[in-house]
């Protein structure tokens, strides 16, 4: 494990290669899993004061479990989650033409309708973020339908945190992201050193 400042990230975020390959793997992390993404309890405000612009942006199967049930619930552990189709999509899932997912909340923000990009678990994928005490642990989430990002993030050489540098400076700042980046300089020269 590596410490940060406050945060306690598993060395696989400095080591493992990713590069998101959305033509390849069409957004299947918005479409599979046990529950929705993650939601942390402001978010409850964030995208609630902006389902109103969201809403032309979203399917309207979409729109009519978000009459019924709201845009989030609680998964297994208790923990807040976007609410999901019966299939797994997330509630706020979309498609282009070519069968690859978008997110309404993102494609909300690039038209300028909001100015909350999406949920931060999102953003942040393939890491996983969590509060625990003081400290926010930081995981690599490992997935076998980021198969094709973690080969093209080989070949390109981009470890996941460089990927994920934009995700990474809006959750923690971009004073904490240097330091990150340094620790990361000094871990590889350590391994290079054996």
């Amino acid at each position: 494990m590596i410490i940060v400042e406050d945060v306690i990230l598993s060395e696989q975020i400095l080591e493992r290669k990713f590069a998101c390959q959305l033509d390849k793997c069409k957004g299947a992390c918005c479409l599979e899993g046990d529950a929705g993404a993650p939601l942390l309890h402001s978010e409850l405000t964030e995208i609630g004061s902006r389902i109103e612009a969201i809403k032309p942006f979203m399917t309207e199967e979409s729109l009519a479990l978000l009459d019924k049930n709201g845009f989030y619930t609680r998964d297994s552990e208790g923990d807040l989650v976007t609410e999901c189709h019966g299939a797994g999509a997330c509630i706020f899932v979309r498609f282009t033409d070519t069968g690859i997912t978008q997110c309404a909340i993102e494609q909300a923000h690039a038209a300028g309708a909001i100015d909350y990009k999406k949920p931060i678990s999102c953003h942040l994928y393939p890491i996983r973020a969590k509060k625990y005490g003081s400290y926010v642990a930081m995981n690599y989430h490992d997935w076998d339908i980021c198969g094709d990002a973690c080969k093209a993030g080989s070949e390109m050489n981009v470890p996941v945190y460089v990927f994920l540098k934009e995700a990474l400076t809006r959750k923690m700042g971009a004073k904490w992201y240097s330091a990150l980046e340094e620790v990361a300089v000094a871990w590889e020269a350590k391994k290079d050193a054996k």
